[in-house]
């Protein structure tokens, strides 16, 4: 029955990598052209970039994981290169979730404004170093990492029906190493997105009740551009929160039910958590959208049949608010 469940995750997991790779791949091409165009990169396209990166770099990585622990059946392959790649597996997810956090945490200091003039400076502070910022989150990934290649070894207690590539430690100090990796990973970003996600939202009811009270009455009040990022971001939280709850059950399993054959279960989940961050990311910055939608249809074209399902490519009102770069 296990192995019947391993292989049809494995199955399910590899549909989802080619949406992941696909939706993640055209954010990279599209940001790419868009260099070519302006010579630079905003803040958020950076981020975002970076995020695209390491979704598809751990979605391929994963895959390879099930795959190999689908034909090493009999694990006559040594820890090493299971441990190696567990390693980067998890870096790649701590980047993944602190890149995430790290986009929402860009765009609430875009939205909303803090008297706090402390607070204020902090947020400038890193806003004017994206770049470096998003170069040092997958190395402190790496770095919190590292100590994997001493706590997961052959010599750990596992299960008869265990899973040849997850060689969890069952000493205290590994548990104790696993359990602030998992806060650190996990539910730190976590956090930040929370109290970014509250931010937002109390902004947008600030904002709605202004609005409402400055306009006439037969009219709703109109975000425009903010909306379409107000939308983007509170989705990006939802979907990690979900993410969030799915990962903690595996690791709940994993460190008190010694449960390890879930772990494909992670994978799967995290491989649906890329592919709907892509598809978010997409419908939120506009630029993205837009290039999706003329690609399509110019691709409907070719078929006459298939033009019922061309999408109007329509052009975004002007709107009175302040518009935010996404």
């Amino acid at each position: 029955m296990y192995e019947l469940n391993k292989l049809t995750l494995w199955v399910m997991t590899g549909l989802v990598a080619v949406t992941t790779v696909f939706f993640n791949g055209y954010i990279f091409l599209v940001s790419l052209w868009n260099y070519r165009q302006n010579k630079k990169w905003s803040p958020c396209e950076t981020i975002i970039l970076a995020l695209s990166v390491a979704d598809v770099a751990h979605q391929l990585l994963c895959y390879f994981w099930m795959t190999m622990n689908e034909v090493d059946s009999q694990c006559q392959i040594s820890a090493m290169p299971y441990t190696v790649m567990m390693l980067l597996i998890y870096s790649l997810k701590f980047t993944i979730m602190w890149d995430t956090s790290f986009l929402t945490f860009y765009y609430s200091t875009k939205l909303v404004h803090t008297p706090n003039h402390c607070y204020t400076q902090i947020q400038a502070a890193i806003l004017r170093h994206v770049t470096l910022a998003v170069c040092l989150i997958p190395l402190c990934g790496l770095g919190t990492c590292m100590p994997m290649l001493l706590v997961f070894n052959s010599g750990n207690f596992t299960l008869a029906d265990r899973v040849c590539g997850v060689l969890m430690p069952n000493s205290s100090s590994g548990q104790i190493y696993q359990g602030m990796f998992l806060i650190l990973a996990d539910v730190l970003p976590g956090v930040l997105m929370v109290k970014c996600c509250i931010s937002i939202s109390v902004h947008l009811a600030i904002h709605l009740r202004h609005m409402k009270a400055s306009t006439n009455a037969a009219h709703g009040p109109k975000l425009g551009t903010q909306m379409r990022v107000i939308k983007m971001a509170l989705s990006l939280v939802a979907v990690f929160i979900l993410c969030l709850m799915v990962d903690l059950y595996v690791n709940y399993q994993i460190m008190v039910k010694n449960s390890e054959n879930i772990i494909v279960l992670m994978f799967f989940f995290t491989s649906i958590y890329t592919t709907v961050t892509a598809t978010v990311l997409i419908y939120g910055k506009k630029t993205f959208w837009k290039a999706l939608i003329h690609e399509l249809n110019v691709c409907l074209d070719i078929y006459p049949c298939l033009a019922r399902l061309k999408v109007p490519e329509q052009k975004a009102k002007p709107s009175a608010p302040a518009k935010v770069h996404t």
